[in-house]
C-alpha cells in the first residue's frame, strides 16, 4: 500500500494520533505523583562494596607410604684427642760379619808374536800385443797367370791370431789391383800366411791371449 492509500484511509490515522496523547497523559501523571523522584533517589543512594574472599581448594592428602626421612648423623666433636702412642724399646741392630773372598786366579796372559812384515804387491805387468810378422813366413808363390800378365800390387790382409798364436780367421781387406790375375795374387797370400804361426800376446797377468793385426804383403816381379 503506498502513501495516497494511507491518505484516504483516515481511521488508522486517528488510531497513531491517539496512542501519542495517551503516552504523554501517563507521562504528566507520574511526574506528578514523584515518580521520577524515587528514581533519582534510588540512583543517589550510595553504594555498598563487599570484599569477598575468594574461596581456596582444600589442600591435596598427604601421599601414602613415603619412606621415613634419613636420619641426620650428629656432627662430630669439635676436639678428637689423638690416640695412644706406645713407644717399645728399639731392638738392637744386627751384627755384620765380614767375610774376605780371595780374588778369582787371573787368567795367563799370552803375547802374541809381532805380526810379520807383508810383501808388498808385485806391480801389475804390462799386457803385452800378439807379434804377427810375416816376414818370417815362407813367401807365398807367385802364380803362373799373374806373373805372365806382369800383375804386381799389395794385397791388404785381417789377421787374428788365438792365444797359442794360430791364425783363426784371414780376410782381404784391399785387393792388390782389379783384375782377374790380382785376385789370384790375394787369394795366394791368404793361403800361405794362413799356415805361419805368430807369437801370442801377453795380459797383465802373464797369461798369453790372442790378438788382430793388419798386415801389408807386396807383390813384385823379380
Amino acid at each position: 500500500m503506498d502513501y495516497a492509500q494511507q491518505q484516504r484511509n483516515p481511521g488508522r490515522h486517528l488510531t497513531g494520533l491517539m496512542v501519542v496523547v495517551v503516552l504523554h497523559v501517563v507521562l504528566g501523571w507520574a511526574l506528578l505523583n514523584g515518580l521520577a523522584r524515587k528514581i533519582v533517589e534510588v540512583v543517589k543512594a550510595p553504594i555498598e562494596t563487599k570484599i569477598i574472599d575468594e574461596v581456596k581448594p582444600p589442600p591435596p592428602p598427604p601421599p601414602e607410604n613415603l619412606p621415613p626421612p634419613p636420619k641426620t648423623a650428629p656432627p662430630p666433636p669439635s676436639f678428637v684427642p689423638p690416640p695412644e702412642v706406645q713407644i717399645s724399646n728399639p731392638a738392637p741392630a744386627p751384627t755384620i760379619t765380614t767375610t774376605q773372598v780371595a780374588p778369582p786366579p787371573q787368567a795367563p796372559v799370552t803375547i802374541a808374536p809381532p805380526p810379520q812384515a807383508v810383501a808388498p804387491p808385485a806391480p801389475a805387468r804390462q799386457a803385452v800385443p800378439a807379434k804377427i810378422d810375416v816376414s818370417t813366413c815362407d813367401k807365398p808363390e807367385y802364380p803362373a797367370a799373374a806373373a805372365r800378365a806382369e800383375a804386381t800390387g799389395i794385397t791388404k790382409i785381417r789377421f787374428t791370431v788365438d792365444a797359442q798364436g794360430k791364425v783363426s780367421s784371414a780376410q782381404v781387406q784391399k785387393s792388390s789391383g782389379s783384375s782377374r790375375e790380382h785376385r789370384l795374387l790375394d787369394r795366394a797370400a791368404v793361403d800361405a800366411l794362413s799356415q805361419c804361426r805368430f807369437k801370442p800376446g801377453v795380459d797383465e797377468q802373464g797369461k798369453p791371449v790372442g790378438g788382430t793385426t793388419l798386415v801389408d804383403y807386396v807383390w813384385q816381379l823379380d
